[in-house]
């Protein structure tokens, strides 16, 4: 009969008291014990195999040493690496992710949260947030530790690890304008998104500040900040008829889709328009041309919400905090200083114009 270590195993061996041993083994109590006492425990649990009973612990304890993260869309590159310094920031304190994706469906988010809930998670980093959310009211109400990251909520009740989008909107347009552009197009984000609306909302106050004017047809609000709705509504850009040379994006996959509509139509950027994302995902230095975007700092992001969720667990009632990071500018091949056309570059456009009309026909 094969015998299992247990705990007195390794007290006996390192000649200390069982209580000692569990908080040794315990990352969040292990400071309360003496370097060379720990040493000694770890070690006596090496030699011995023993491996701590996660249930059991958590029994004993009321915690599951879990924490829920909820995010919106898996194939999201900016979410994985959030998530990718949630779990690192996590796991140096003795804490497991527990990952859901609720696929931007507000009722699979409720689902996934409530399943989280019922798996006793010690806390939940959302990164699902919308302006006015319902699920979060009710995970406040009750006391639940909990964070947001990349998105938060109008009241601002809620901790939260957001970016300067005001300042990284004020980067791009800046960008643009020092190029020569004037007439500067932004494709904004959801408006019931905190990320979507104070994007648009600062391109506003930019394009003010540097003096120009806002032309209420060259502002589209995209459903969703994918690819295809970046296309989608580029072509509806397009389709207004109002002169345009630049383009700023809700994100980098919608800017991604406004390179996708450009090829179609036999054009490309910087030579048509000027385009500028949001985000700096991992693959967007590899786009042709590269994409000049808006980086923000996604793992520290993750890491930095962790931490503000293990600070809370421990205090409850310690105030609601918000950390704001500072994003920069990487500007890449997909933005160039604006060239004034030629009536040789006239004739050519209604050439092709001309063209595309006649294809279209045949």
């Amino acid at each position: 009969m094969i015998r299992h270590k247990r705990l007195a195993d390794v007290a006996r061996l390192a000649g200390v008291h069982a209580s000692t041993v569990s908080r040794v083994l315990n990352p969040g109590t292990r400071a309360m014990i003496r370097p060379a006492v720990a040493a000694r425990v770890l070690e006596a649990a090496a030699q011995v195999g023993y491996r701590p009973h996660a249930l059991a612990a958590s029994l004993r304890t009321q915690r599951s040493s879990t924490v829920g993260v909820l995010i919106p869309d898996l194939t999201n590159p900016l979410f994985a690496a959030i998530v990718r310094g949630i779990e690192d920031a996590l796991g140096a304190a003795g804490y497991t992710a527990v990952l859901g994706n609720s696929d931007n469906e507000p009722a699979r988010a409720r689902t996934l949260l409530q399943r989280m809930r019922e798996r006793r998670v010690d806390g939940l980093i959302l990164a699902t947030a919308h302006r006015e959310d319902a699920l979060i009211a009710e995970c406040r109400a009750d006391e639940i530790p909990l964070v947001l990251v990349n998105r938060t909520v109008d009241d601002r009740a809620t901790s939260a690890v957001v970016v300067d989008d005001a300042a990284g909107i004020r980067l791009a347009v800046e960008h643009l304008v020092g190029l020569g552009h004037r007439a500067i197009a932004h494709l904004a984000g959801p408006q019931d998104l905190s990320t979507g609306r104070l994007r648009q909302r600062s391109f506003a106050r930019a394009m003010v500040a540097a003096g120009l004017r806002v032309d209420p047809r060259l502002v589209l609000v995209c459903r969703s900040m994918t690819e295809a709705e970046g296309r989608r509504q580029f072509a509806q850009l397009l389709a207004r008829g109002a002169k345009f040379t630049a383009v700023l994006a809700g994100n980098d996959l919608i800017a991604m889709g406004c390179y996708d509509e450009l090829a179609a139509r036999g054009l490309a950027c910087p030579n048509a328009v000027s385009i500028v994302g949001y985000n700096d995902l991992r693959f967007v230095d590899r786009m042709a041309p590269p994409l000049t975007t808006v980086r923000i700092p996604q793992y520290d992001m993750g890491a930095e919400a962790a931490r503000l969720l293990l600070a809370r667990m421990l205090d409850p009632h310690a105030p609601v905090r918000t950390i704001t990071l500072a994003p920069e500018l990487v500007v890449r091949g997909s933005t160039a200083p604006i060239r004034r056309q030629t009536a040789a570059d006239r004739r050519r456009e209604a050439r092709d114009r001309r063209q595309r009309a006649a294809d279209r026909r045949g």
